[in-house]
């Protein structure tokens, strides 16, 4: 079958979804025998059956297909033209080394330069990047039980210093990856991976040690997929990856010329670049630190700066600064949502040298009830509605799993009720002493840390009221981005260390099928998946939660290659989060943006699982732009 053919019955398959001519089981089954992939299959349908144009859901990216390459309007540019690029990322990136980030500052700081061999879409659709086409069932590049998957490596692609792209590569990032001395955090999606063969320099055979309904996860996107230089790093050791780290060698649109660790990244064009009249910038300037208002009124009121990420900023203030005329708001939906994890281990107590070990329980959130009242007594909607946009754009969050329809539970509600709360504590036995209650010696005092940000800071003070109204007692701080979310084993202030009774940020899926962030909350047979010292806290696990029921679950669904079962799986996961007040969802979150009003934002390609810079090589200026 044809790639035009086959995006052609993807697009029929929609138009009858939406039409209500099939069921979404329907769908979805015969969308993933077209090779689209269960989770993508699961979470195209969502988007379908919210759509009510078809040709919508199916535009950009290929959302339907996943297997056309977009076009972005750039075949009459030339390199460079575009001059100087400014970029203003208020959470500073501390490392460019790929698969060891700790947050998306890193990622995205990373993402101009080194590339994965498929891209999330703007649709949610696998975008080829490096590969000549997306491998389906149809195409004889997907086993049919998923257990492997081939990848035909576009020609001709060098590394920025000139030497050749090839297979072997594709084989020596799943080894590094593998590699516990390189403490990588992508080591439970690449694990699954049993082999890679590489018959020629253009051909990796990848085969799962069971079948794979992640199979594309591996090398898809910037957070999992970045592809390593092998004749860069194979012999290198640990001096190999610090170099790199500052200044990486990749196959994407860009070099960086400098990095200043926590403040700056200088690019300029990659004069190796596959496509030749790519990308339209001479240079990027990304510059960190400071906070989201400032970003926001360099771009949208000064016009200091062209592009600004991640906009945590009151909304009446971002429509203040939108009118000051130099740039342009870009809202679109996310999956991410505004969190409290909670600390299952005691981040008071040293046990064998550090802090918050996994087998040492938390004083009082070890306590169900304690946790219940936790639930049950923050104000989400005053966050949604006074602090971000309200409406139906940032909601209260009721969900871990957030922003994907298909898998939204039927069985999780949320509710502000302070006097239920204290009743909750009352019964287990925590009374109140003063303003502030006890049970057994132990008070209920925490401590409450997210990083330096206006909006997070107000979000502090209304959950710091809600939870000292119902007997606890809350300390507040905060910490600048570059180092909460920077992963450096010897940083105890980061979020792997979680040397804190709760923290704040956003979390979410980052793949359609999201096995990996569910990843955060397994423990593994012997806690090994839990952050520690014991593996320079590289574990996804950084709450040290541990619950034989949801670890269980986890691991069935690692296998299943059913779409509703693996639906059903993962709400099912999803809810026992929920019930055991492992964390507080609190807003869903939309993906806020500022640029230039010149910049070209139909070629930004953003989308629910990409990351901001993922389609850099094709942004240029706007057709209408002075």
């Amino acid at each position: 079958m044809s790639q035009t053919h086959a995006s052609g019955l993807l697009h029929d398959l929609f138009t009858r979804l939406t039409a209500g001519e099939i069921s979404r089981r329907a769908f979805i089954e015969r969308a993933t025998a077209l090779g689209l992939g269960a989770g993508v299959a699961m979470y195209a349908a969502s988007v379908a059956a919210q759509t009510p144009d078809a040709t919508q859901a199916t535009g950009g990216a290929g959302m339907a297909s996943g297997v056309a390459r977009p076009e972005f309007g750039t075949e009459n540019q030339e390199r460079g033209e575009g001059g100087e690029l400014k970029i203003i990322q208020w959470q500073a990136p501390s490392t460019l080394l790929a698969h060891t980030a700790g947050g998306d500052k890193d990622i995205l700081a990373y993402s101009p330069v080194i590339e994965p061999l498929m891209h999330y879409g703007e649709d949610a659709g696998l975008v080829p990047n490096l590969v000549t086409e997306v491998p389906s069932f149809e195409n004889g590049l997907l086993a049919e039980d998923l257990s492997s998957v081939t990848f035909h490596l576009l020609p001709d692609v060098t590394w920025s210093d000139g030497e050749p792209f090839t297979s072997a590569d594709v084989r020596f990032t799943w080894e590094w990856v593998m590699n516990p001395e390189n403490a990588s955090v992508n080591t439970d999606v690449f694990g699954k991976i049993a082999s890679i063969e590489t018959p020629d320099e253009q051909t990796a055979v990848i085969t799962f040690s069971d079948s794979n309904p992640l199979w594309y996860a591996s090398f898809t996107g910037n957070s999992q997929g970045s592809v390593l230089p092998e004749h860069v790093l194979k012999d290198g050791g640990t001096d190999a990856n610090t170099a790199f780290s500052m200044n990486p060698i990749g196959t994407g649109p860009f070099v960086v010329d400098s990095f200043s660790v926590n403040d700056q990244v200088m690019y300029s064009a990659n004069p190796n670049y596959r496509e030749s009249n790519k990308p339209y910038f001479q240079s990027v300037v990304l510059k960190g630190g400071g906070e989201a208002s400032s970003a926001a009124r360099a771009v949208l009121q000064t016009g200091e700066y062209d592009f600004a990420w991640y906009l945590q900023v009151a909304p009446d203030l971002l429509r203040e600064l939108q009118e000051g005329g130099k740039g342009k708001l870009i809202v679109y939906p996310g999956t991410y949502a505004e969190r409290i994890q909670i600390n299952f281990s005691d981040p008071n107590t040293e046990v064998d040298g550090q802090r918050s070990q996994k087998d040492t329980p938390h004083p009082f959130f070890s306590d169900p009830a304690v946790r219940e009242a936790l639930r049950l007594g923050i104000e989400r909607d005053k966050l949604a509605n006074e602090l971000f946009l309200g409406g139906d754009e940032e909601t209260a969050a009721k969900d871990v799993i957030s922003g994907i329809s298909s898998l939204a539970s039927p069985n999780t509600s949320w509710e502000y009720n302070p006097e239920k709360a204290a009743q909750v504590l009352d019964d287990a036995g925590w009374a109140m002493d003063g303003k502030v209650r006890k049970k057994d010696g132990v008070e209920l005092s925490l401590r409450y840390v997210t990083t330096t940000n206006q909006i997070r800071q107000q979000i502090q003070a209304v959950v710091k009221q809600n939870l000292e109204d119902i007997g606890f007692k809350v300390s507040i701080e905060n910490i600048d981005g570059s180092i909460y979310f920077d992963s450096s084993a010897g940083n105890d202030q980061n979020t792997l260390h979680f040397y804190y009774d709760m923290n704040m940020h956003q979390t979410g899926a980052g793949a359609p099928t999201p096995i990996s962030f569910m990843e955060n909350w397994y423990a593994g047979p012997n806690g090994e998946n839990i952050a520690q010292k014991e593996n320079t806290w590289s574990g996804q696990n950084v709450q040290r939660y541990q619950n034989p029921a949801y670890d269980e679950v986890f691991e069935s669904i690692r296998t299943e290659t059913d779409p509703t079962v693996l639906t059903e799986l993962f709400i099912q996961l999803n809810d026992i989060l929920i019930e055991d007040g492992a964390v507080i969802p609190l807003i869903q979150v939309a993906e806020k943006s500022a640029a230039a009003n010149w910049l070209n934002e139909k070629n930004f390609g953003f989308g629910p699982f990409g990351y901001n810079y993922w389609n850099i090589a094709n942004w240029n200026r706007g057709e209408d732009a002075e």
